[in-house]
């Protein structure tokens, strides 16, 4: 099925291809083999025509192309689902990109969200999978993301957002916009030579120190993951660029998350919690954050998560890998799957670029201490004082807890021996129910078999009104039968 989407999703554009690229990030609903099939999806279109591009330029400058630009090269350097991008250069010789909204893309992607959502409806009434899902949120989570990217002023926003945050971030360059040129279709941007980040023998041939350039996209990227603020939402390797002297250049910002101070206080209060083992506070931070389903069993998923700590404090982050890092992130997976747990979106591509991130740094630099590294910024982050506090206050509460538990355990003493009653009592009636439904069975069971013994007897003396009592006996028995097991299963289970 994967498969099947992937290449239909190709060879029709749209938003399928975008569609497909947010499932991947949906690792909390979507089976491992679909996800993988689709790792790959990228936009795999055919460029458009130059006179289109150059036709929707004058459009939108009002304008010759020839006044605004000195040359622009006719062969597209990348084509997109949503955008096509051109190198050319300005009047005064600068280098510049021309990002240009394909051909009734705003139209072709309305219609397809009109499509998607009936489908997403059909999903939801009659699939198990959307009634464990839901889709409405999934659907409007789509159309949110999908409207950013088609509006190339928010992503100029965007751009200018994150060239002031960076201005003095030391070998990092976030190109500049041309506002006098960009509108929501065509966006102008410095020209940035490079190449991808991973390319390591790009970075060997020019002398570039692979561990300074982990650190230095590791300082980056941790600062939007854990301080509240925009982050760069899909920093694969083809929108990070090494330049020739180790700079690092950021480019496309069509896709941007949003971290709250609210999201920033709840994963503190997820750290405070698996720090002092109050498993309370975590399942409260899950509750803040959205990530638990109104069925949730809060018992259940206490238990596991507090399992799944246990399994890994013996060891330490510094002695793990690539490898080991994907063991962890596949039992969360796991787990995630397991209990009734949904990722609001702005989390799945939070966790998605995190994910890419990881393994773009365990690329470039293998021997990374990804713990060394981490481990400052977590401090200065969450605050030596808050930490402390947290401790200091959870083991008062250990230590007060025996003697505000005495007025209880009295009271439950007291009630223990009519509780006892009351439970063997019905303990006494489901006994009493279980004996009646397995005669009831076996009486239903005997009158289905006396009915195929007067069927086949007809088969030797024929008789019609023997022949009817016995078909009578074997339907109404049978159904009598299927219910009394129903109805028996069901109180078992229960």
């Amino acid at each position: 099925m994967a498969k099947e989407y992937r290449v239909k999703a190709v060879r029709l554009g749209g938003v399928l291809v975008k569609v497909g690229q947010f499932l991947t990030t949906r690792t909390d609903i979507m089976p491992d083999v679909f996800i993988k099939e689709l790792s790959g999806l990228v936009d795999q279109v055919s460029p458009m025509t130059f006179d289109y591009a150059k036709s929707l330029m004058e459009e939108e400058w009002q304008a010759s192309i020839d006044e605004r630009l000195l040359e622009i090269n006719e062969s597209s350097v990348a084509s997109a689902s949503i955008g096509e991008v051109y190198q050319g250069k300005l009047k005064d010789g600068t280098d510049v990109a021309v990002k240009v909204q394909r051909y009734r893309i705003q139209e072709i992607f309305r219609k397809d969200f009109i499509a998607l959502r009936m489908v997403f409806w059909i999903i939801s009434v009659f699939t198990s999978f959307g009634k464990n899902t839901d889709m409405k949120a999934l659907y409007y989570e789509i159309v949110r993301v999908m409207d950013r990217e088609l509006d190339f002023e928010q992503e100029l926003e965007y751009g200018k957002y994150f060239r002031e945050r960076y201005q003095n971030f030391d070998n990092v360059i976030i190109p500049g916009f041309y506002e006098d040129l960009s509108t929501s279709r065509v966006l102008v941007i410095d020209w940035v030579d490079g190449a991808k980040i991973t390319d390591l023998e790009y970075i060997k041939a020019h002398n570039i120190s692979v561990e300074e350039t982990a650190k230095t996209l590791f300082d980056f990227y941790i600062d939007q993951f854990l301080n509240p603020g925009n982050f760069h939402a899909d920093p694969h390797s083809g929108n990070i660029l090494m330049q020739q002297d180790g700079t690092i250049a950021i480019i496309d910002f069509g896709m941007v998350g949003e971290l709250r101070k609210q999201d920033t206080h709840n994963f503190k209060m997820l750290v405070q919690g698996f720090i002092i083992d109050d498993y309370d506070i975590v399942i409260e931070a899950l509750e803040e954050m959205n990530f638990l389903l109104p069925h949730a069993n809060k018992k259940q998923i206490k238990k596991t998560l507090k399992q799944a700590v246990e399994m890994y404090e013996s060891g330490s982050l510094k002695d793990m890998d690539a490898e080991a890092m994907t063991k962890i992130k596949d039992e969360i997976v796991h787990f995630v799957k397991e209990e009734p747990i949904q990722l609001p979106a702005d989390y799945a591509y939070y966790g998605r670029a995190v994910s890419i991130v990881i393994g773009i740094l365990f690329t470039v630099y293998p021997d990374m201490d990804i713990e060394e590294w981490a481990k400052p910024k977590i401090k200065q982050w969450f605050g030596t004082r808050n930490i402390l506090e947290s401790i200091y206050k959870q083991k008062a509460k250990d230590l007060a807890k025996p003697i505000l538990s005495m007025p209880n355990a009295l009271l439950s003493f007291l009630e223990s021996g009519e509780k006892d009653r009351q439970w063997d009592k019905e303990k006494h009636h489901m006994q009493l129910k279980h004996h009646f439904y397995l005669l009831l069975e076996v009486i239903s069971f005997i009158m289905i078999l006396v009915g195929i013994g007067l069927a086949v007897y007809t088969h030797y003396f024929s008789s019609t009104t023997i022949l009817v009592i016995a078909i009578v006996l074997i339907a109404l028995f049978t159904s009598l039968t299927s219910i009394l097991l129903f109805k028996h299963f069901r109180m078992i289970r229960s």
